[in-house]
């Protein structure tokens, strides 16, 4: 199969030919249709964070089951899925007590010593998040996807595998916002613009949108801002405090950076949760005011939403199909594999909310 294979830091991808194994026990062989291009991709593929190499990238996707190993009874050949990176096993600690994304159990990975799943020329190409969907297939285990109605349009399905899910389920799931209270979203990519999407489907009175390009500002509007902020004209803490009366009752940060985590506990009002979702780069330390913790101000992060992806994944389905849900203005554009280091160019300029590459 055709994947893009990344080497080193910076370097551009080629498309090669590589070999995909057979479904072994629990095991699924999806035919990718769509992947989205996402900033966790970039992280490992600019060094923010490591990872080992040679790697296929890519994680927010949706497709088409080809195969199905032994003792899979959840799927069958042409189901539609969408896949998800916080597979679980389903009898651990965190699986038992509804944390299933937080599950780290290697029992869905395969052994050392069993045959990789992706490999070239008989050596181990890793597949990021036990995924690696910039490529025309991906076997993977079968807790790492979830069955969707097959009338959803595997593009905007494909965002559901981590934007969608990781914003709104950040604002229901994490943060749990109450109906009537007020929010603040910093940074509006396609994770930002889930949870303001997430927020007025949850009821809130005011979403404040806090981005530095207008274009997306602009966007944000559609997803259900009711207010914006452009972070380049002046301070963002007082202009969502002058906004929302006093400071927010929730904030929640979607870029990942040390200055964007301490504006979103900063624009809190007393009693206020900022719920940390972008990935701030290893050894960057958030500093915080002591004295605000006894005004019980609270900052937590969260991971893929907090999802139990399953349950939720077909849910967000039905909102898009009922227009609850706003995936269409997402899409910035759909291109194909080969153009998958213009797609990390433009994440670089946070000009766009989202790629889409689409394989059939």
């Amino acid at each position: 199969m055709k994947a893009a294979v990344f080497r080193e830091v910076n370097t551009p991808m080629e498309v090669e030919e590589i070999d995909v194994s057979k479904p072994g026990p629990r095991e699924v062989l999806i035919r990718t249709a769509a992947a989205g291009v996402c900033h966790s991709d970039l992280h490992f593929f600019n060094g923010t964070y490591p990872g080992q190499t040679p790697m296929v990238l890519g994680h927010e996707s949706a497709g088409i089951v080809e195969q199905v190993g032994d003792d899979v009874h959840y799927v069958q050949p042409g189901d539609h899925v969408i896949t998800c990176l916080s597979v679980f096993c389903g009898h651990c600690e965190y699986c038992l007590t509804g944390h299933m994304s937080l599950c780290q159990e290697p029992e869905t990975r395969r052994d050392r010593d069993q045959e990789p799943r992706i490999s070239q020329n008989g050596d181990v190409v890793q597949q990021f998040a036990n995924l690696g969907s910039f490529a025309e297939y991906m076997l993977v285990h079968e807790h790492a996807v979830a069955k969707i109605r097959e009338d959803m349009p595997l593009d905007r399905a494909a965002l559901i595998g981590c934007g969608v899910t990781t914003g709104v389920g950040a604002v229901i799931h994490t943060a749990k916002i109450e109906p009537g209270s007020t929010v603040a979203v910093i940074g509006c990519g396609g994770v930002g613009l889930s949870c303001i999407n997430g927020a007025a489907l949850a009821g809130a009175s005011r979403v404040i949108a806090v981005d530095m390009v207008p274009s997306k500002l602009d966007l944000a509007r559609k997803f259900g801002a009711t207010d914006v902020v452009n972070a380049g004209d002046g301070d963002p803490i007082e202009a969502v405090k002058e906004i929302s009366g006093g400071g927010v009752h929730y904030s929640f940060e979607a870029i990942g950076l040390k200055v964007t985590a301490e504006q979103s506990f900063n624009m809190l009002r007393n009693g206020g949760t900022a719920t940390i979702i972008g990935m701030i780069p290893p050894g960057d330390m958030v500093s915080l005011h002591g004295p605000d913790f006894l005004f019980e101000k609270k900052i937590q992060g969260s991971f893929m939403g907090s999802n139990r992806f399953r349950v939720d994944m077909p849910r967000y389905v039905e909102l898009y199909m009922q227009g609850k849900l706003h995936l269409d203005d997402m899409v910035s554009g759909h291109i194909k594999l080969s153009d998958i280091n213009d797609a990390m160019a433009q994440l670089e300029t946070g000009e766009i909310a989202r790629n889409v590459i689409m394989f059939d």
